[in-house]
């Protein structure tokens, strides 16, 4: 499917963080690159982009980014961007013959919009937008400056940033035939050459539909302090339903703050994943060096390695670097690193203690601890396909024992935390597997 991307404009209140509006930077990416990536993500890769108010440096920046991905962006330019942003959709007509996604370069949205809207089945003259009906703490939504819309059994009848009878907002983001062109040009011929206008003659032919987002998030990022709230709901969507309790309240938290300022940097995701995994092995090694004070230290670096392995799906999640290959190298070194860090707490507890009963509670940890890595994947899966949307599920894993690591090794008392982490990890690898023989 092709998509069609307004890049024209000049987005005065947002100068001071870039002359040009689409490469204004948003967590590490420009705002070109962010709408773009988040399309590709749903499967679009035939792009076309207007660029009006300095053009050409825009279009150079796009062209290195065509070298650097597997995908099409068709130039197209506006010289008179000026104007209302229907000229630019104009701009497309002899191009765009077929069905096509329309967006704005300057809107961030959570990628199943593009999806849900994308599935939609229109017929040859229609347009269909889509509208959030949240009118009330929704404070992504600058109700002073959102283009307002009111409608009715699905159908859009009247449409304008000053319309007074509203019950939803205009998302920026749309699907459309080329029906479209048309209509702006009639409102054009009317006075009135905004996308606006010719969705106002849609919604009068009956052409006009809406699609309810429901709870999915978007912002129009025009001003430096909407360009703010993208960063936090972006950074909020970082969050994963499978979080354990320990990554939800402490660790999250934190490696957050970590990614915000490593998203800006040329940091990879396996960067951050061979660094947490050399503070693991390090923090193992002090464990087998002996002594109280190597105890401490390495549980030290065992939790800090903990919260700095969320900030590589951070970074992958919000620059669009998310790979097969890197879930799995996370995975394989964290596997690695869990067995050493667990050998070395088994083997610093057998040197003070001299007891045979140590060596087997230390099998059961790493036993534990590995059959509960092999049992996540289903257990994910299982949970996400029966949850509830905005919801999350319970589940103890790596997080929960890199901490109680780190609080027996503080509190010296490697025994007992190696119990504990035998106890904790066979009883929920017991609990997943009546889950999924009741799933089944």
């Amino acid at each position: 499917m092709k998509c069609l991307i307004l890049a024209a404009g000049k987005g005065e209140r947002l100068i001071k963080r870039g002359d040009s509006k689409p490469l204004v930077s948003l967590l590490g990416l420009s705002l070109i690159e962010r709408a773009i990536f988040s399309a590709m993500k749903t499967g679009i890769n035939d792009f076309y982009v207007v660029t009006g108010y300095n053009g050409e440096k825009v279009r150079d920046y796009i062209d290195k980014l065509v070298l650097k991905k597997d995908m099409k962006i068709t130039h197209i330019i506006n010289n008179e961007w000026e104007m209302e942003n229907g000229i630019s959709v104009l701009k497309a007509k002899d191009i765009l013959t077929e069905n096509f996604i329309l967006m704005m370069v300057d809107h961030v949205f959570d990628e199943s919009i593009l999806v849900k809207l994308r599935d939609e089945k229109i017929s040859p003259e229609e347009v269909v937008l889509a509208v959030d009906c949240r009118l009330h703490n929704n404070r992504l939504v600058d109700p002073e400056d959102v283009t307002k819309v009111c409608a009715e059994n699905g159908r859009i009848v009247e449409i304008g940033k000053n319309i007074k009878k509203y019950n939803c907002y205009d998302t920026g983001i749309f699907f459309c035939s080329p029906a479209i062109f048309r209509a702006i040009e009639e409102s054009a011929r009317n006075g009135d050459s905004s996308l606006s206008g010719g969705m106002r003659l849609l919604a009068r032919w009956g052409k006009a539909r809406v699609l309810d987002i429901e709870e999915r998030n978007w912002i129009d990022v025009d001003d430096v302090k909407a360009l703010k709230k993208a960063e936090g709901m972006l950074l909020r969507t970082l969050k994963k339903k499978s979080d354990g309790p320990v990554s939800t309240y402490l660790n999250r938290p934190i490696s957050v703050r970590i990614t915000k300022f490593l998203v800006k940097t040329k940091i990879t995701p396996n960067h951050i994943t061979i660094l947490s995994f050399i503070i693991t092995m390090a923090g193992a090694l002090f464990f087998f060096l002996g002594g109280y004070i190597n105890l401490i230290i390495g549980g030290i670096l065992a939790q800090i390695s903990s919260v700095l392995d969320g900030s590589d799906g951070e970074i992958a999640r919000l620059k669009f670097l998310e790979s097969d290959f890197g879930g799995w190298f996370d995975a394989v070194l964290d596997r690695y690193g869990d067995a050493f860090l667990l050998f070395g707490l088994t083997y610093h507890t057998f040197g003070a203690h001299k007891d045979f009963l140590v060596l087997f509670v230390g099998f059961l940890a790493v036993i534990g601890t590995f059959m509960n890595s092999y049992t996540a994947d289903k257990y994910d899966g299982i949970m996400k396909k029966n949850l509830r949307p905005g919801k999350h599920y319970f589940r103890m894993g790596r997080d929960v024992r890199i901490l109680l690591i780190f609080i027996g090794c503080l509190i010296n008392m490697p025994i007992y935390t190696l119990g504990v982490i035998a106890l904790l990890m066979n009883v929920e690898n017991i609990r997943r597997v009546l889950i999924f023989a009741k799933k089944r």
